[in-house]
């Protein structure tokens, strides 16, 4: 008898402090046959999250919708995805989506996480430490965005980016909001609104 295995709706999560980088090398090779798994390393701690449904579903309907976007208006943009960035032994990140705008570049202009659980400070800390320009959370149903200071990330209305300063955040949110029974719908909406922006 076979039994199907239904994939989880939520993510798994876990949390290892007090590790050297080289430990996380070690973990990092024992799941490159794992396609999905996201793994980060700052200042100890190992953090390994395997996403559930829910989070593919959101960060792909997000990374759509830019693209649309980016298309729509005549960008030229890069999507980097999860690709992972890294400053040897300091610091190692997989993003949920990512993007270089305009022309390609080291490190993306924006990233964007969907966060289910908590983490959003640590992937900040990681980000600053990788000079990532611009960040994005999506978590409860609101966008929240962070652009690198001097100082660290401030939390900020509108993308910095000139390519996105016209991107009416509102129409995001809603379209993902939309999205969440009917992905064709938001996309439609999403289309129509920008076309006649």
């Amino acid at each position: 008898m076979t039994t199907a295995t239904v994939p989880s709706t939520s993510d798994q999560r876990i949390v290892l402090s007090g590790r050297t980088w080289e430990q996380f090398k070690l973990i990092q090779q024992g799941f490159e046959d794992s396609p999905g798994m996201r793994l980060a390393y700052y200042e100890g701690t190992i953090e390994i999250v395997m996403p559930g449904r829910e989070h593919e579903v959101f960060k792909s309907l997000i990374g759509f919708l830019l693209e649309l976007f980016f298309v729509e208006r005549g960008i030229e943009f890069e999507p980097t995805g999860a690709m992972t960035q890294e400053r040897e032994r300091v610091v190692s990140a997989q993003a949920d989506e990512s993007y270089c705008i305009g022309t390609s570049k080291p490190t993306p202009d924006l990233v964007i996480e969907v966060v289910f659980t908590s983490g959003g400070a640590a992937k900040l800390q990681r980000y600053q430490a990788l000079g990532v320009p611009e960040v994005w959370f999506w978590q409860d149903g609101l966008f929240s965005l962070y652009r690198l200071r001097t100082g660290g990330y401030e939390r900020i209305e509108r993308s910095e980016i000139p390519e996105l300063a016209t991107l009416d955040l509102a129409l995001l949110t809603r379209c993902m909001l939309i999205g969440e029974t009917s992905r064709l719908e938001a996309i439609r909406e999403f289309r129509q609104a920008i076309r006649q922006g």
